[in-house]
């Protein structure tokens, strides 16, 4: 796809790797793309590749490489670092932490952690798999392992279960907890949270006055951090995109996201 090169927006999402050209037509027909940020319905209209913005449930998506190979890499986000591809304020990126081949992949951060959190990040230039597992519908389980100060009594932890309302109004699914003393007194809590509400467990652990001392997300779906240390990265296996894409209920004719 020539760079300057205007093309018909369903071919550009197919080209990209979110659908077949049927299945971009769906997409844009149920008002789910934007273009420069504004709702595109007619899937004919022209875009041009690098100049226009074009977004998918809020997602940008990128123009594909030519001969594209899709990756797929989890990286153990360390505190202090932002989940973009580039920071306004000069803090370094999740991006930075990757070999210059693989950035020169254009790899994305699927989803966020914020700066003082850390853990399991999925990075992948595969826009379906981004989509799926961003989009609101899609609740896949997400496990996180939070540190606290305090002992979090018995009831706080029926609060979470049971679906709490945070203070702004948001009223989430509830949250699985299981709680465990540690010798000096704090509590390590295991949260598996199937919502992607923004910055939800601070969000909660405020509202119930609990102190977080570490947040580090653990588990997305069937991938898992294991003993990968803070900054560091890995391929996916074989086996692990299958598990994620089967989880994600994709196929080579599955059709997008409805």
């Amino acid at each position: 796809m020539p760079a300057n090169t205007p093309v018909r927006l369903n071919k550009f999402l197919a080209d990209a790797g979110l659908s077949s050209r049927r299945g971009a037509d769906e997409l844009i027909l149920a008002g789910r793309v934007q273009v420069n940020g504004h709702v595109q319905r007619e899937p004919g209209v022209r875009v041009v590749p690098m100049q226009d913005k074009v977004q998918v449930n809020g997602q940008t998506v990128h123009p594909p490489l030519a001969g594209k190979q899709l990756e797929y890499v989890i990286l153990n986000k360390p505190v202090h670092t932002v989940t973009t591809v580039r920071d306004p304020q000069g803090r370094p990126t999740v991006l930075e932490l990757l070999p210059d081949e693989l950035r020169a992949l254009r790899l994305f951060p699927v989803g966020r952690l914020d700066y003082m959190s850390e853990g399991l990040l999925l990075l992948t230039n595969d826009g379906e798999v981004t989509l799926r597992l961003t989009h609101p519908r899609h609740e896949h389980p997400k496990v996180y392992e939070v540190l606290v100060r305090e002992h979090v009594s018995e009831q706080a932890q029926k609060i979470m279960r049971s679906g709490m309302r945070l203070q702004e109004g948001e009223r989430l699914s509830p949250v699985a907890v299981m709680a465990s003393v540690q010798p000096d007194g704090k509590t390590l809590l295991r949260l598996t949270l199937r919502q992607g509400v923004n910055r939800q467990i601070r969000r909660m652990f405020r509202d119930l006055h609990l102190t977080i001392l570490r947040l580090r997300r653990v588990a997305i779906g069937p991938l898992r951090l294991g003993d990968l240390e803070p900054g560091a990265w890995r391929h996916l296996a074989e086996e692990e995109v299958a598990a994620l894409k089967a989880d994600l209920g994709l196929t080579e004719s599955q059709p997008p996201t409805p």
